[in-house]
């Protein structure tokens, strides 16, 4: 068999030829991969701020051929990078936003440099199997629907699959998630004192305790798996004085996007009890897109799975949905796949200390590796039954 990197020869080895390329390219720039990870890693940026992980992505694109455009689609901290003249366009997908205080405790160090890694496999082959790579670095995927944002801007336009891996406590293919909504409540009152003029006043604390009480009541008639929890973080500075304002952040989350519509308008009628009943004036606001349920694609995710068997991942499991992601939102618009990968063993889970730790060990680094070539043998999958 003649390797077409070494002749440029336009032959595609078959399947099976095909994938043990793929996987040596990946094994040739591992240790490149697994320091990018460690770099992300001990350099965490939330959402919005994560310039020098994108650069760092970017980079080591650009340095094998990619044509890289930064930043892109309105956003600073995006990217784009692409290689090959095929038809048929794949989007692999990096996310490298961190947790504040937490840091890498989601694991995006590993998700971005997995991206980074199924690209730089599937390079050599991209023209012989008439395929376009476009890689596409997303902030903001803990806060800020930094996807969502990007596909209102094109990001995606002429995708025909997408795909990326997550680090989680198990191993699962046919991944589910809620589709999560935010909620900005402010109120505002009078301010007076509680001792010599209080019937002058409208309590902004008393607003938002009436909405809570509501709210507490709405969840009994509220189906088993819709979620509603949120902080208050403004209502009142001093006990002897009537607060003028108060604020509180709300999270909603219902199995669909259709149910998500539904929760919104009967938590929002809560808070607006609130203001009813104490007099005072209430902004509801939307401080960023909905997150949309996930919605994997059948056929995708069948070859993923065989591809992460062939490698002997673990035996995927089966979960309700667990998690929000702004992955959701492309795979309404594309055929995706967003399979977790078993990194602690079911130890620990994500948003903990330790889940950080395990991101930056073993297990996670092996997943990396066997989630860029198991994303790179799908991709090539769909490319030769797009042939056949």
């Amino acid at each position: 068999m003649t390797d077409a990197r070494a002749t440029g020869a336009p032959t595609t080895p078959g399947p099976e030829d095909l994938k043990s390329l793929v996987r040596e390219e990946i094994e040739r720039h591992s240790e490149a991969l697994l320091a990018l990870s460690r770099l992300i890693h001990g350099h965490p940026e939330t959402a919005f701020a994560e310039h020098r992980a994108a650069a760092w992505c970017a980079e080591a694109l650009a340095e094998r051929g990619f044509t890289v455009t930064a930043p892109a689609y309105g956003l600073e901290t995006a990217f784009e990078a692409t290689l090959g003249r095929g038809p048929l366009t794949v989007a692999v997908v990096c996310e490298y936003d961190a947790l504040p205080d937490l840091g890498h405790a989601c694991g995006h160090n590993l998700i971005a440099a997995a991206g980074v890694g199924a690209a730089l496999g599937l390079a050599p082959f991209a023209d012989e199997l008439g395929l376009r790579v476009r890689v596409l670095g997303t902030p903001a995927e803990e806060r800020g629907a930094g996807k969502a944002l990007m596909l209102e801007s094109g990001a995606f336009d002429g995708v025909d699959a997408a795909m990326m891996v997550h680090p989680c406590p198990f191993e699962m293919s046919d991944f589910r998630s809620f589709a999560l909504g935010t909620l900005s409540v402010s109120y505002t009152g009078r301010a007076a004192h509680p001792s010599l003029n209080p019937h002058e006043g409208r309590n902004a604390a008393d607003a938002l305790t009436v909405a809570q009480v509501a709210i507490g009541l709405l969840r009994q008639h509220l189906p088993p798996q819709w979620r509603v929890h949120g902080v208050t973080t403004e209502a009142g500075s001093a006990p002897n004085a009537i607060p003028e304002r108060a604020r509180a952040e709300y999270e909603l989350r219902a199995l669909a996007a259709e149910d998500l519509a539904e929760l919104r308008e009967r938590v929002e009628a809560c808070f607006r009890a609130g203001a009813l009943a104490t007099g005072c004036e209430v902004t509801l606001e939307r401080p960023e897109p909905d997150y949309l349920d996930f919605r994997g694609d059948p056929a995708l995710t069948a070859l993923w799975e065989a591809n992460a068997k062939a490698l002997g991942r673990p035996e995927p499991v089966e979960r309700p949905p667990f998690a929000c992601t702004d992955m959701g939102n492309v795979s309404h618009a594309v055929p995706s796949i967003h399979p977790v990968l078993d990194i602690s063993g079911g130890a620990c889970g994500p948003h903990e200390a330790a889940f950080a730790e395990a991101a930056a060990g073993p297990a996670g680094e092996r997943a990396l590796l066997d989630g860029a070539t198991a994303m790179a043998w799908t991709a090539a999958d769909l490319a030769l039954a797009r042939r056949a």
